[in-house]
């Protein structure tokens, strides 16, 4: 049975490419290694793939027209969509047209060429931004979306994108959205690789707002289990949650990376960032229900896997 992951390279889905491969799957990969963060990071992301006879990979932005996402489609019974200009800080301004055109646009073409090439199962990779300063937690999949960030806009237009093609052309179509994802490959903006990094390197951190600001954390491999679940077995049409469960303030994370890694963190503060959640906490019942969800790793111990990784970067 042949897979689709766009996004190959990257932290969730080069994770994802992997459980494919283990599972004896062939796996076409595709990425346009974007330059939000070095090309020789994703490169590693992708080695353990490239060593495997049962993967394929493709160079190139889904929007580029002298691409045939159609053949590159056909005889595929799934296609994970994780292909995306990440970041939400960085959305704002000009640079939001990258936005558009890679999460919106490039989402619109995929859907199209999968309509094209047979109908496969399409699960697309969104985020908890979507929902923004919501009035109560925890976030179910019908609390009201209102992100306060370009990128959460750009995310949610996904989602819609997801479900108009299953209405009108019958594309079995179902929406993961992921709250924070951490673990080994985590992108290198990324709030727990800077503060591992600075731990092994003894650099100092920025922390903006006060530290209680609260997140709902969920481990990689958790996310992955997930992410193929939906393929599966996720309702044509539906959102789904994924979370790990819990939410934990900021400071509290500062203070388990330093039990960790046996080392104090110097901290600088600095005011809250537009477009940052206060806090975000995961109603995951639907996930549970339909995909057979739960989360299995701990933070204590997913950080503990992340600070293993970050000293063999070095």
């Amino acid at each position: 049975m042949k897979a689709v992951v766009t996004g190959a390279a990257g932290f969730i889905g080069s994770h994802l490419v992997e459980s494919l491969l283990a599972d004896r799957r062939e796996v076409v990969g595709m990425d346009c290694f974007v330059d939000y963060y070095p090309r020789a990071a994703k490169e590693r992301n992708l080695e353990r793939a490239r060593d495997h006879a049962a993967f394929r990979f493709v160079e190139g932005r889904l929007q580029d027209q002298d691409i045939d996402l159609v053949a590159l489609l056909e005889d595929a019974s799934e296609v994970y969509h994780l292909a995306a200009q990440a970041g939400v800080r960085s959305s704002w301004g000009r640079d939001f047209a990258l936005y558009s055109d890679h999460n919106v646009l490039a989402t619109q073409r995929l859907l199209e060429a999968a309509v094209a090439a047979g109908r496969p199962r399409v699960v697309y990779a969104s985020s908890s931004s979507v929902y923004g300063e919501a009035a109560a937690l925890p976030l179910r999949e019908d609390t009201p979306c209102r992100p306060v960030s370009p990128y959460g806009v750009t995310k949610l237009a996904g989602e819609h994108l997801a479900v108009l093609y299953h209405r009108a052309h019958g594309l079995p179509t179902a929406s993961l959205r992921y709250f924070t994802v951490y673990g080994p490959r985590q992108r290198p903006d990324m709030a727990f690789h800077i503060f591992l990094r600075a731990a092994r390197d003894a650099e100092a951190i920025q922390i903006y707002g006060d530290g209680e600001q609260t997140r709902d954390f969920t481990f990689v491999a958790d996310a992955v289990a997930a992410t193929r679940a939906a393929a599966v077995s996720g309702r044509p049409g539906s959102v789904y949650n994924v979370g790990g469960g819990g939410r934990v303030t900021l400071n509290a994370v500062l203070r388990t990376i330093e039990e960790i890694t046996g080392r104090a963190l110097r901290v600088e503060r600095r005011e809250t960032q537009k477009g940052d959640m206060r806090d975000t906490l995961a109603d995951t019942a639907a996930a549970a229900r339909d995909l057979g969800f739960r989360s299995t790793v701990p933070l204590s111990e997913g950080l503990r896997r992340q600070w293993d990784w970050i000293r063999e970067q070095r």
